[in-house]
C-alpha cells in the first residue's frame, strides 16, 4: 500500500549553509539600492516598527506579488549568521522582541498549501542586531521572482520550478521548536 509522507504542519524549511541562514525581505526600491550597496540596511530603512523575514521564497513571492505590490517591489535574499537566526527564534515566546507567525506555504502560483512557512518580526533590539550584526550578504532575488511568473504564464512550470531555490528543514533543538510552536 502507497504511504504519503506528510509535510509536518509547521517546519522552518530555509536555504542554509553550515553558518548562514537565508531569509526574504521585500522593500522599496530606495531601500533595496541602498541595502545591496552597503550590504545592510540602512537609510531610508527604517528601524523603528516591525522588520517581517521569511525563510520561504514562495511566501515571499506570494506577499510581494512577485515584487509587483507597492512598498515591496524588491525582494532581496539576506544572508544570516545562524546565532543570530537561532537567537531571534528563541526570542519569539513571552511578548519579547520577535514575533513569529504561521501562515499557509504557498505553490508558485499563490495558492494556499496545507502546510505552514514562518514568518518572523523584528522590533526593538532584534531589529537592531539584524541590521548592524547578522548579515553577512544580501542579493536581489526580484528578477528570479519575475522571470518564474514570466515562466508560469506561459504554461512553463517544469522550468520555473528549477529557479526555486532549495529548502531543505531547518534542524531546531527542542528548545527552539518549542519556542516557536514548530511541529517538525
Amino acid at each position: 500500500m502507497f504511504e504519503e509522507k506528510r509535510v509536518p504542519d509547521r517546519q522552518v524549511r530555509a536555504a542554509q549553509t553550515g553558518t548562514t541562514v537565508r531569509v526574504y525581505q521585500a522593500c522599496s526600491p530606495a531601500v533595496a539600492d541602498a541595502a545591496l550597496e552597503k550590504q545592510t540596511f540602512v537609510p531610508p530603512f527604517e528601524r523603528a516598527g516591525t522588520t517581517w523575514l521569511v525563510p520561504s521564497f514562495r511566501w515571499a513571492a506570494y506577499d510581494s506579488g512577485n515584487g509587483s505590490k507597492p512598498g515591496r517591489e524588491r525582494i532581496l535574499a539576506v544572508e544570516l549568521t545562524r546565532d543570530g537566526f537561532e537567537w531571534a527564534l528563541s526570542r519569539s515566546a513571552g511578548g519579547g522582541p520577535v514575533l513569529v507567525q504561521w501562515d499557509a506555504e504557498r505553490d508558485l502560483d499563490h495558492t494556499a498549501l496545507n502546510f505552514e512557512a514562518i514568518r518572523i518580526g523584528l522590533s526593538g533590539e532584534a531589529t537592531g542586531h539584524y541590521v548592524d550584526e547578522w548579515i553577512t550578504a544580501i542579493t536581489d532575488v526580484t528578477p528570479v521572482m519575475r522571470d518564474i511568473s514570466g515562466l508560469l504564464a506561459t504554461d512553463q512550470l517544469h522550468k520555473a520550478v528549477k529557479l526555486v531555490p532549495h529548502e531543505p528543514p531547518y534542524e531546531l533543538s527542542e528548545e527552539l521548536a518549542k519556542a516557536v510552536d514548530a511541529t517538525g
